[in-house]
């Protein structure tokens, strides 16, 4: 790690990363500055209290009890934590858990800037457009193995896109690049290689015969394509590592 052993050189590594866990245990009777101030006077060279309230947007809640706050609130001081001493090397275990939508793009953001100033950011997530928006590399795990490894983009290829829409009759399943109809909770979806093509002839068909395309969507292979077709058993991996991985929860994605 950092090129330095993780046991031998633990003393100096452990100045140089941030780790997010789960639950982090702090006291609920500390307010939320009394317990930055706590972890800050642990570390080397942090950043000050005020610095991490204004970052995770903690300031109206800075001298409110820690059992006081929401799930979400929680989860950014165990943030605030993490990155006050501005680790080379950051592990987050699902860090957006809890949040709502406005703060989980923070918290993206906040990754982002991470890695563009030259940090590495190791997370799991259960949250696909999570992965999709922050990896640079991805494995995707299903039953403690690693099925999956590499880019979004190379992880993606070879699935198909899809075009779904809300049931309706006549639907012709022989348009060009057509691998796959399914109907199934009141809307078809065609899984095709050819996304602008397919797209193309089944307009023209709705158009020929009047038929309104209630729901209309089409879209490129997706992570999530690729983490359904192996959680619902369509797909193994070639070659399964001999060595299985232990994680609390299936499906992790790092």
């Amino acid at each position: 790690m950092l090129g330095l052993d993780p046991i031998a050189d633990r003393a100096v590594l452990r100045s140089r990363m941030g780790i997010l866990l789960q639950r982090s245990g702090f006291s609920g009777d500390l307010t939320v500055r009394e317990t930055l101030r706590l972890w800050n006077g642990t570390l080397t060279a942090p950043r000050s209290v005020d610095e991490m309230l204004a970052l995770l947007s903690l300031e109206q809640r800075a001298d409110v009890r820690m059992l006081a706050l929401s799930g979400g609130e929680t989860r950014r001081v165990d943030l605030a934590l993490a990155l006050m001493g501005s680790p080379e090397l950051v592990i987050l275990d699902e860090p957006t858990t809890g949040l709502d939508p406005e703060s989980r793009r923070e918290v993206w953001r906040l990754v982002s800037d991470l890695r563009d100033g030259g940090a590495t950011v190791l997370i799991t997530t259960h949250y696909l457009e999570e992965a999709e928006a922050l990896a640079d590399w991805l494995e995707i795990m299903h039953a403690g193995r690693i099925l999956r490894s590499g880019t979004p983009t190379e992880i993606e290829a070879g699935y198909p896109s899809t075009i779904s829409f809300v049931n309706v009759p006549g639907v012709p399943d022989d348009l060009a690049g057509i691998r796959r109809v399914v109907h199934q909770h009141g809307r078809t979806t065609l899984e095709t290689d050819a996304l602008q093509t397919s797209l193309s002839g089944l307009l023209a068909w709705a158009a020929l015969n009047g038929v309104e395309l209630d729901g209309l969507d089409a879209r490129s292979p997706s992570l999530e394509t690729v983490f359904l077709s192996i959680a619902d058993g369509r797909e193994r991996a070639a070659n399964p590592p001999e060595n299985t991985l232990t994680h609390e929860e299936e499906g992790a994605l790092r």
